[in-house]
């Protein structure tokens, strides 16, 4: 369901002052990926792990067709992320928990509206899907309130169901628990794990860096370092191929 051969990122940040005095519009590449290949089968669910900066977030986007990569090929869901475009939107779909992607002043109930307009739905389809997902992720209740009034976790379950609008057949999860506490951390896990993948035989990709919240969900583990693969395991696995015994 989603193969890489080969991929790399090469960004180029814009150069500073003393760049610029020197004829250079840019400042030095940063290699965020590099040779990256893995493949994840129908109704899996592979995790990728890594420190900060080791180029999980990159790898996602690559995959969701939001970055061009600077070389290798990727095929997600049957569709080659480079010339796709749109056609990608409806089985392949890129949670975040990014609040700053949400319009604050909105109820749950409008922002999931407005991108359900997005994905091409009328009104009268992205009212019923709207309400199916409200309840399906246990936001019903609070459907009516602006999104700045939502805890944190509301905004990940909101930021689920949005994932959700399109009915994609993949899903890139960039951190999908950050921030919870523990309780609604593992309540949310189950749901993604048990509802969101196993019941409607998706596959997942995610990129997280919490040994519990792998051991929970993932099938596979990944290892990437400076952009590039560092090894494979299996979740219950992970705190000795890390060296953390009680991770």
């Amino acid at each position: 369901m989603i193969r890489a051969h080969d991929l790399a990122k090469t960004f180029r940040p814009p150069g500073r002052v003393r760049d610029l005095l020197r004829g250079r519009l840019f400042g030095e590449p940063h290699v965020a990926l590099q040779g990256v290949s893995l493949h994840v089968a129908p109704g899996e669910i592979l995790c990728v792990m890594g420190p900060n900066g080791a180029g999980k977030s990159t790898l996602l986007r690559i995959l969701a067709g939001l970055l061009v990569p600077s070389s290798g090929q990727a095929e997600v869901a049957g569709h080659d992320v480079q010339r796709a475009g749109g056609r990608m939107r409806r089985d392949v779909s890129l949670v975040v928990g990014d609040e700053r992607s949400f319009y604050w002043p909105l109820t749950g109930r409008e922002n999931l509206m407005f991108f359900a307009a997005m994905h091409g739905l009328s009104r009268a389809r992205a009212s019923a899907r709207v309400d199916e997902l409200l309840n399906r992720v246990d936001l019903s209740e609070v459907a009516d309130r602006r999104f700045q009034e939502y805890s944190r976790g509301a905004k990940q379950r909101l930021a689920i169901a949005r994932g959700l609008l399109g009915q994609p057949r993949v899903l890139l999860l960039d951190e999908p628990t950050l921030g919870l506490d523990p309780r609604g951390a593992h309540e949310l896990r189950c749901f993604l794990r048990d509802q969101v993948v196993r019941r409607e035989g998706r596959t997942a990709l995610m990129g997280s860096n919490d040994p519990g919240e792998v051991r929970a969900l993932a099938d596979r583990v990944l290892f990437l370092e400076r952009g590039q693969v560092r090894g494979e395991t299996r979740p219950d696995d992970i705190g000795r191929f890390l060296g953390i015994v009680d991770a």
